[in-house]
C-alpha cells in the first residue's frame, strides 16, 4: 500500500512540473524584447520573405554563369545502335513481277563516340557568358533594392510603434490631469459654485481620452504584430523602441548632393544601365548570326557487319574520323535582316527608358528632399505650438477656477494642449521617416 501511494505521490510531482513547464513555455513569448532601428534592419534582412526570394535569384544566376562558361567544353556524346534488318527482295523484272531473293546478314549493330569542340560561333558563347553576367547583376542590384524597401518598411513599422507609445504616454498623463481637474470640478459643484453641465463636459471628455487610449493600445498591437512578422519573431512578443537619432544634428545637404548621390547609387539607374548593356549585347548576339561556324570534331564507332566500304565483309569493323568543320548560314544573309532591325530598335527603346528611369530618379529625390525638409519645419511649428498652448492652458485654467470663464473655454484649451503634443510627436517620426525615404531614394539605405 504505501509503495501504491508513492507512486502515485510521483505522478502527482511529475505531473506538477510538466505543468509549471508548460506554464513557462507560454510565459516565454510575452517576454518583451528592446531594439533599435538598426537592430530591426539586421533581424529583418535575414528573416524577410522578400529578400529571401531575392537571395535565391541570386544564386540562380551565379549558376547559369557557370552554366554559359560550361558550353566552352566539348560536346562529347556516346552512341549504341541494334537492329534487325528485313529481307531484301530485287526485282529484276519489274516491281510488279517475282522478285529474287538476296541473302542478307539480318543482325546489325554499332557502338562508338563522337566529339566536337567549337573554335568559332559568332561569338555566342562569349556573348552568352556576358549576357548571364549581366542578369547576375540586375539580380544583385534587385535584391539590394529588395533590401533597403525592406528597412523602409520596417523603419515605417518601428516608427509607427514608437509614435503610438509616445501617445500612449501622453494621453495617460493627460488623463491623470483630466481625473484630477474632475475631482476639483466636483468639488466646485458640490459647494454650488459650478453648474452639473461642468461635471458632465468634464466627464465626456475624461470618457473620449479613454477610448483614445484604447484605440492607441489598438495601434501599438498592429504596429507591433507587423514589426515582429517582418523581423520572424512571434507575433505576441511585444518590442519596445529606443530613443531615435537626433536629425538636427546630420550634417546638411544640399538638393544637388543628394541628386549626385542618387545617379551614382540609386539601385533603379543601377537596374537600367545594366538592361541596356543587355540590350546592346543582344543586338551583337543577333549580328552574330551572320557568321560562320568552326570546330574540331571526331568520331569512332565498331560496327556490324561491314557494308560500309568495298569489299564487304560480315564481320566486326572499327573506323574513327577527325577534323575541322566550318559551315556558313547563308540564309541568314536574308533572314536575320529582320531580326537585326528588331534588335535595333529594341536597344534604343530601352536607351530611352533609361533615360526615363533617370527621370524618375530625379523627381523622386526631389519630392523626397523637400517633404524632409518641410518635416523639419513643422517640428518647429509643433515646438511653439506647445509652448502657446501650455501657456493657454494655464491662463484659461486659472481664470475658470476664480470663475472668469467657462467650462468649454477650459475644455478646449486642454484639448488644444494634448493635440500639440500629439502634433509635435508625429512632427518628429514623420521627419525620421522622410529621411529614410529619402535616403532610400539615393540608394544609401
Amino acid at each position: 500500500m504505501c509503495y501504491l501511494y508513492k507512486n502515485i505521490w510521483m505522478i502527482c510531482m511529475l505531473l506538477f512540473c510538466m505543468n509549471v513547464a508548460i506554464g513557462q513555455d507560454k510565459q516565454l513569448p510575452n517576454t518583451s524584447i528592446s531594439l533599435t532601428l538598426a537592430q530591426v534592419w539586421e533581424k529583418a534582412a535575414v528573416n524577410s520573405k522578400s529578400i529571401q526570394m531575392q537571395q535565391l535569384r541570386v544564386e540562380s544566376s551565379k549558376e547559369e554563369i557557370l552554366d554559359a562558361k560550361a558550353e566552352r567544353l566539348p560536346e562529347i556524346n556516346a552512341m549504341g545502335e541494334y537492329a534487325r534488318v528485313s529481307n531484301l527482295p530485287v526485282y529484276t523484272n519489274g516491281l510488279f513481277h517475282k522478285p529474287e531473293q538476296f541473302e542478307v546478314v539480318h543482325t546489325s549493330y554499332r557502338f562508338g563516340g563522337e566529339a566536337y569542340f567549337n573554335l568559332y560561333n559568332g561569338n555566342k558563347v562569349n556573348n552568352n557568358i556576358a549576357r548571364q553576367q549581366i542578369n547576375s547583376n540586375i539580380r544583385a542590384e534587385q535584391k539590394n533594392m529588395t533590401v533597403s524597401e525592406i528597412k523602409v518598411q520596417a523603419a515605417a513599422y518601428y516608427l509607427d510603434l514608437h509614435r503610438s507609445n509616445i501617445f500612449k504616454t501622453l494621453i495617460q498623463a493627460n488623463i491623470a490631469d483630466q481625473e484630477k481637474q474632475l475631482a476639483e470640478i466636483r468639488q466646485l459643484h458640490k459647494n454650488g459654485v459650478v453648474l452639473k453641465s461642468d461635471v458632465l463636459r468634464a466627464e465626456l471628455q475624461l470618457s473620449r481620452q479613454q477610448l483614445t487610449l484604447t484605440q492607441i493600445q489598438n495601434d501599438i498591437a498592429i504596429a507591433n504584430q507587423k514589426l515582429n512578422i517582418l523581423m520572424g519573431e512571434p507575433d505576441e512578443i511585444p518590442v519596445i523602441t529606443q530613443e531615435l537619432p537626433n536629425l538636427e544634428q546630420l550634417p546638411p545637404k544640399t538638393y544637388e548632393e543628394y541628386l549626385a548621390t542618387a545617379m551614382s547609387n540609386s539601385y533603379q539607374n543601377k537596374i537600367s544601365e545594366q538592361e541596356t548593356k543587355l540590350r546592346r549585347l543582344q543586338l551583337k548576339d543577333v549580328r552574330g548570326n551572320v557568321s560562320p561556324k568552326i570546330g574540331l570534331f571526331a568520331n569512332y564507332a565498331y560496327s556490324y557487319p561491314q557494308i560500309q566500304f568495298y569489299p564487304y565483309s560480315i564481320a566486326l569493323y572499327g573506323v574513327g574520323l577527325a577534323g575541322i568543320k566550318a559551315t556558313f548560314p547563308i540564309d541568314a544573309i536574308y533572314h536575320n535582316r529582320h531580326k537585326e532591325k528588331a534588335a535595333e530598335i529594341e536597344f534604343k527603346e530601352q536607351e530611352i527608358e533609361h533615360h526615363n528611369t533617370q527621370d524618375i530618379i530625379r523627381q523622386k529625390v526631389k519630392e523626397a528632399y523637400l517633404r524632409y525638409e518641410e518635416a523639419l519645419n513643422r517640428i518647429q511649428v509643433a515646438q511653439t505650438n506647445i509652448q502657446q498652448a501650455t501657456e493657454s492652458s494655464r491662463i484659461v485654467s486659472n481664470t475658470y477656477f476664480n470663475q472668469l470663464s467657462l467650462v468649454t473655454e477650459l475644455l478646449e484649451s486642454n484639448t488644444q494642449l494634448l493635440q500639440s503634443r500629439f502634433d509635435l510627436a508625429a512632427a518628429q517620426i514623420a521627419a525620421q521617416l522622410q529621411y529614410y525615404q529619402l535616403q532610400n531614394a539615393i540608394g544609401n539605405l
